[in-house]
């Protein structure tokens, strides 16, 4: 009789321990971040709604996951931060997949791939760089590219660089430009590119379709100069911000993604907001 309640005890502790997968959450809704003002990647149309490639994206996404998503402005400088925090549940903000990020947060597989370079008015000293028209590949320790690393500098030896603050490309532009140029950081993408048009900094350093959409809205009066930098320097690729803990939220965003992938859906938006393929190799 005893041996027998010993079993039944060992079957409801089993019974217990086997259905402590199923009690992970369920996920039916879910809450992205953008920034809003990182166009054409996320941009906050004039009646308040998120609109370009991420939004729309996402709503792929979302369809695909069969879950209500609902998409929030943030600050680009806390989102990791507020993300850990519990404020939403999803970063979808051009995030680049890095080994300094994954200590803190997980990503997706990435949903894009692109490329860096810096912006200059067309009339400028600045302009034509060397390597202008070129792409080179750097690796995260910059071989690859410290021939064209070196040009640069002698270029902009006495510049002014803006950048975006708390970006991959920020950090790209202290370790190799520091000791030669004045940098000033912007909390936006959009205010550096007004300052350079209004001629308070010299060259400005970001994605390469950023820039680009920027420069239509100032009539291509700046143009990339020197060449666009490409490679693992910036990391694997752009993919969501997840917390660590939330597996199964990124099993699924993972599976959406590949779905997105495999039908065309990424390189049909990826042409319809940057005018090329940024589809992930």
């Amino acid at each position: 009789m005893k041996f027998k309640s010993i079993l039944v005890a060992a079957a409801a502790l089993f019974a217990v321990a086997s259905t402590t997968p199923s009690q992970a959450k369920e996920w039916k809704e879910v809450t992205i971040t953008l920034e809003g003002a990182y166009a054409p990647w996320n941009m906050t149309n004039p009646d308040g709604s998120l609109g370009g490639f991420e939004p729309e994206l996402a709503e792929y996404l979302c369809n695909h996951m069969k879950v209500k998503c609902n998409l929030v402005a943030s600050d680009w400088d806390s989102m990791i931060t507020s993300l850990n925090a519990g404020k939403f549940d999803v970063v979808m903000d051009a995030l680049s997949i890095t080994p300094e990020r994954q200590k803190v947060i997980a990503f997706s597989i990435p949903y894009a791939n692109t490329h860096a370079a810096f912006a200059a008015p067309t009339e400028s000293d600045y302009a034509q760089a060397p390597g202008t028209g070129e792409v080179v590949k750097m690796a995260p320790d910059y071989s690859g590219g410290k021939d064209q690393i070196d040009a640069l500098r002698k270029t902009f030896d006495g510049a002014t660089i803006g950048i975006q603050a708390a970006t991959v490309y920020a950090k790209f532009i202290y370790d190799n430009f520091k000791d030669i140029a004045t940098i000033r950081e912007y909390k936006t993408g959009a205010e550096r590119d007004l300052d350079l048009q209004t001629g308070r900094i010299d060259v400005g350093f970001d994605d390469t379709t950023n820039l680009l959409a920027s420069f239509k809205t100032s009539d291509e009066a700046m143009a990339i100069t020197g060449p666009e930098i490409a490679g693992t320097v910036f990391g694997i690729g752009e993919g969501l911000g997840l917390r660590k803990e939330d597996t199964e939220l990124k099993a699924m965003f993972d599976d959406a993604i590949k779905a997105a992938l495999a039908d065309g859906t990424i390189k049909k938006l990826s042409m319809k907001w940057f005018g090329t393929d940024v589809t992930p190799e």
